[in-house]
C-alpha cells in the first residue's frame, strides 16, 4: 500500500500511517517539514546547524520507534511533539556540556500549551459558574433543564412529568426558565 503525500508538510495522520507502511517519502517529507523550528530553538539556545542536524535526527528516531512499537497515542499536533523531544534532547545535551542553561528561548508560537491550558481553565471556570446558576435556579425550574438538556427528556415527558396541559405550556415555561438562568449566569 503505497501513501501518497499531499504538501510539503503531511498531515500528522499521513506521517504515522507512512512510517507505519515503510513510506521513505513519509520520513523525508518529515524531515524538511518540521527542521526550521528546531533549527531555530537551537540556534537560539547556544547550537548550531549541526547541533540542529543531530537533535532533529534523534527526535526523528524516537518519534519512529514509537510509531513503530505500536502504542504510540499522540495527544498533541505532531509539530509539538518533535519540538518537544527535541527541545528535551537539547536541554538534557546543555546540561551534559554544563553550558548556561538558564533564559531559554522558546518557540512560543509553536508550544501554544500555556493557551490551551489557559482556555482550559476559562470552560472550568464558566461551567462551575453555570453550576452555580443552576443551583441557585430553584424549582421547578432547575429540574426542567436538567431533565430536557442533561437527561434529554422530550417536551411530552416534561409536560406529563410536572402536569402541564399541553407541551407548548411546558416549551413556554422551559424558555422562561433558561431566560432565568442566563441573567443568573451573567450576574455571577
Amino acid at each position: 500500500m503505497s501513501i501518497k503525500l499531499s504538501s510539503s508538510v503531511p498531515t500528522d495522520r499521513e506521517v504515522v500511517l507512512g512510517i507505519l507502511n515503510n513510506s521513505e517519502e513519509a520520513l523525508n517529507k518529515l524531515y524538511t517539514g518540521y527542521f526550521p523550528m528546531v533549527l531555530q530553538f537551537i540556534l537560539n539556545n547556544n547550537g548550531d546547524e549541526d547541533d540542529a542536524k543531530d537533535v532533529y535526527q534523534e527526535a526523528i528516531i524516537v518519534l519512529y520507534n514509537k510509531i513503530k512499537s505500536g502504542n504510540f497515542e499522540l495527544s498533541s499536533k505532531l509539530k509539538t511533539y518533535l519540538y518537544s523531544v527535541s527541545r528535551r534532547i537539547w536541554l538534557k545535551k546543555l546540561t551534559q556540556m554544563s553550558k548556561k542553561t538558564n533564559n531559554i528561548a522558546d518557540f512560543e508560537d509553536v508550544l501554544a500549551i500555556d493557551e490551551d491550558i489557559e482556555a482550559h481553565e476559562h470552560k472550568d471556570m464558566q461551567f462551575d459558574k453555570m453550576k452555580v446558576a443552576l443551583e441557585s435556579l430553584g424549582e421547578p425550574c432547575k429540574t426542567i433543564i436538567e431533565d430536557f438538556y442533561i437527561h434529554n427528556l422530550s417536551m411530552q415527558d416534561i409536560c406529563e412529568k410536572f402536569g402541564y396541559t399541553n407541551t407548548d405550556n411546558a416549551k413556554t415555561q422551559k424558555y422562561k426558565c433558561l431566560q432565568r438562568l442566563k441573567k443568573l449566569f451573567f450576574q455571577s
